[in-house]
């Protein structure tokens, strides 16, 4: 089983992100309280009390204190096993990743994830982040000298008004530094942003489809021959010695459609006939967890729901989708009642069906929402 902690705090608002956070750290500790009892109000959710992964997303996970992470840590070990050799992860931002805060990062979580974005210090000044190009580069050293060796780094590409040249040296920078695990995602600009209000207004202009494609195909080659495996569309991860290669395996989880337990203001939740989706709102939530209240929408899921599910999150790995699931989840055959779409995907060199599984195409790795919103049921 798979538990998630959504911690809503940031020093400052990047330009492009839409995550639910505050940048007020005030209500900092009494949102780790009802963190708490959130776990508590939800430990039945999960089919087992074993915890296969522990994800700290956010917001900034790594503004909390080691007494926050303490009481955190505290109260999920209280209900649950954590089996040996579970994946610990928190998503840091190189500003936080002082040697002191690494050591004591390191007592609790396994696996750190770097939110660099980029290496080039006018396109972080751009975005609004709190980090500098310098730090960006030193948090992955100072990291591995604190004893992590399970780490990931993100990257934006498809930013526009900046030097074609500055993807290349990010890419640069970024396998310089031979991490295990790479993100990387195209710039969307979502309305609710400071991006989105200055494209409202004229003063920014998206990079267009084809400059995203072409910086997209150039991070493919780049991480395939540095040894890298393509194997979610935005993840790649390298092998380790002698072992399985470095799969984030919560993300996994999820593209996978295995049970998982979010906790904290906007977390989403998945038992495998519904999903529950905790109000965003920091005060609200509070308020109602306090009141003994889970703040949650429940959504059942319909047989359509879990078999478009299956296929906007099978179709984005390198293990697809099994036509055999497929079927079972319709209650009929998935592959004679889709078998024009389906056709009309391959001839279109997006999409191959083999050995029980569809896949999709290098190319048709660029159109992935489009194929699988054609492959949807009702």
């Amino acid at each position: 089983m798979h538990l998630y902690l959504h911690i809503p705090f940031c020093k400052q608002a990047c330009h492009y992100c839409d995550f639910h956070f505050s940048t007020s750290l005030k209500q900092k500790g009494p949102l780790v309280d009802a963190l708490c009892r959130e776990i508590r109000l939800q430990r039945e959710y999960l089919p087992s009390r074993t915890l296969e992964t522990i994800y700290f997303g956010g917001g900034t996970p790594s503004l909390l204190t080691e007494s926050e992470l303490a009481q955190l840590f505290g109260t999920i070990y209280d209900l649950y096993t954590v089996a040996p050799g579970a994946e610990i992860t928190l998503e840091a931002n190189p500003d936080d990743l002082a040697a002191s805060k690494l050591a004591t990062l390191r007592r609790y979580v396994n696996r750190l994830s770097i939110g660099i974005q980029t290496f080039d210090e006018a396109t972080l000044r751009w975005m609004n982040r709190a980090h500098s190009a310098t730090e960006a580069e030193a948090c992955v050293w100072l990291a591995r000298d604190a004893g992590f060796d399970n780490l990931s780094i993100d990257l934006i590409y498809g930013i526009p008004n900046r030097p074609t040249d500055r993807w290349a040296y990010d890419l640069d920078r970024a396998l310089s530094l031979d991490v295990p695990h790479l993100s990387a995602y195209a710039l969307t600009i979502e309305p609710d942003t400071a991006f989105g209000r200055w494209e409202k207004t004229g003063r920014l202009t998206p990079a267009d489809d084809a400059l995203a494609a072409e910086q997209f195909s150039e991070l493919t080659q780049a991480l395939k021959q540095a040894g890298y495996e393509h194997y979610e569309i935005s993840n790649f991860a390298k092998k380790g010695n002698g072992s399985a290669a470095h799969y984030a395996r919560h993300n996994t989880a999820y593209w996978q459609r295995r049970p998982y337990l979010g906790i904290g203001p906007s977390a989403h939740s998945y038992n495998g006939q519904s999903r529950q989706y905790n109000i965003a709102n920091n005060s609200r939530y509070m308020k109602a967890i306090e009141q003994g209240e889970l703040p949650a929408t429940v959504e059942n899921l319909t047989i359509a729901d879990q078999v478009n599910d299956y296929l906007l999150t099978g179709l984005r790995t390198q293990w697809g989708c099994s036509l055999t699931e497929l079927s079972a989840l319709l209650g009929a055959d998935f592959t004679r009642q889709q078998a024009s779409d389906l056709a009309d995907m391959q001839r279109a060199g997006w999409l191959i069906m083999e050995n029980d599984t569809l896949r999709l195409t290098e190319a048709g790795k660029l159109f992935a929402d489009r194929v699988a919103a054609t492959l949807f049921v009702e």
